[in-house]
């Protein structure tokens, strides 16, 4: 699919989102079934095929692999919702595809039986191709003194209004639009605790039993919007080499496919790119290990897993940001294979997963048996 994905990125661009026939041929495909339970058509496969999936799909288009990364990572999530909540998704149809805005913005408004929802989401990518949508909101404590309750509520299309409000730089084929909902209700089966997605033990998990469904959510999902980065970073690279194997500078007449600076910067990008895919296929390889075992994933691994899957992008983007100033006048047009990757990788910093700052007090603290400080991880 890369090539077929890059003759249509410039088009995704345009239109702010990923093409019908994109979506329709990843879910011919299979592509959002891997992380699927099997009890709802799905292949339950090991995360790294699902991320390797992503980094290659991104290599043609990162707006189409951070999509799929996203909205193919809530099958995931999902299978660790009440059994009754995946009924509702998938009992009809089990190609129902599900976006998501995480941030905790909603208000929450307790009634018998669950709650109403009400409150305007950003970011949610590729909600457009999607029936279902995953919400972020903090339940009031019903006691002084306790801690507001955490959750993700499931809500589905007929109960909120997507927005366009996604005019961006970057990424911009992902659709990130607005998702407004009104007083919705949102029955308490049809919620997701964080802490049972801390703590690995959530109610989907009597149904989906699977070693793959007892990892901490966290560490799926903060690879979901960290792993793309990699496919456009690689893209990124073979830009500049492209460029660079015909360009003469006009100016001093040298060839830049003998630069030393632009093959040193080349060289250094391609390594560290693939030293960050090795350590991330390990780290998936370990926590399952754990799962598989019957053991937790120690709190300093997972310190340590969520601060590299954090810096992935930003170590992308320095890399790129290497390369484009050795690639002359030719690299700065809208035109040139580079700017697209480059520009993607910059927008892809800004969300809060991608930030290691959050998380370096953590992976210090966890060395020295202190417990976290933030509990998404």
């Amino acid at each position: 699919m890369v090539p077929v994905l890059k003759e249509r990125a410039r088009r995704a661009t345009a239109e702010r989102r990923i093409p019908d026939e994109t979506i329709a041929e990843m879910q011919e495909a299979g592509f959002f079934r891997v992380l699927q339970p099997k009890r709802w058509g799905g292949y339950e496969m090991h995360p790294n095929v699902f991320f390797e999936i992503q980094k290659l799909l991104a290599e043609g288009c990162m707006s189409t692999g951070w999509v799929y990364g996203v909205v193919g990572g809530h099958p995931y999530e999902l299978a660790l919702f009440h059994d009754q909540a995946q009924v509702d998704v998938w009992g009809d149809d089990d190609s129902i595809l599900v976006s998501s805005s995480y941030q905790p913005v909603g208000k929450v408004e307790r009634t018998d039986g669950g709650f109403y929802l009400s409150g305007r989401w950003g970011f949610s990518s590729g909600s457009e191709h999607c029936q279902w949508v995953l919400l972020g909101a903090l339940i009031p404590p019903e006691n002084e003194g306790d801690a507001p309750d955490m959750r993700t509520f499931l809500v589905p299309r007929a109960d909120y209004a997507i927005e366009e409000t996604w005019d961006v730089f970057g990424l911009q084929g992902t659709g990130s639009q607005d998702i407004v909902v009104d007083r919705a209700f949102v029955p308490d089966y049809r919620t997701h605790r964080a802490v049972d997605g801390f703590l690995c033990k959530n109610p989907g998990q009597a149904e989906n039993d699977a070693p793959m469904f007892r990892l901490p959510w966290a560490q799926i999902f903060v690879r979901l919007v960290s792993t793309a980065a990699l496919g456009g970073a690689k893209a990124g690279i073979k830009a500049a080499m492209d460029i660079a194997a015909s360009r003469v500078s006009t100016n001093t007449g040298k060839a830049s496919k003998t630069d030393p600076l632009l093959l040193n910067a080349v060289a250094k990008a391609y390594a560290q790119v693939d030293e960050m895919e090795v350590v991330l296929r390990r780290n998936m390889d370990e926590m399952i290990a754990h799962a598989e075992n019957g053991e937790d994933v120690p709190m300093e691994k997972r310190t340590l897993y969520r601060y590299q899957s954090a810096s992935v992008v930003r170590r992308c983007a320095d890399l790129i940001d290497e390369l484009m100033p050795l690639l002359g006048g030719r690299a700065i047009y809208m035109s040139s294979p580079v700017i697209q990757p480059w520009l993607d990788l910059h927008a892809a910093r800004a969300h809060v997963a991608n930030d290691p700052g959050n998380m370096s007090g953590d992976v210090v603290g966890s060395l020295s048996g202190q417990p976290p400080a933030f509990m998404f991880l």
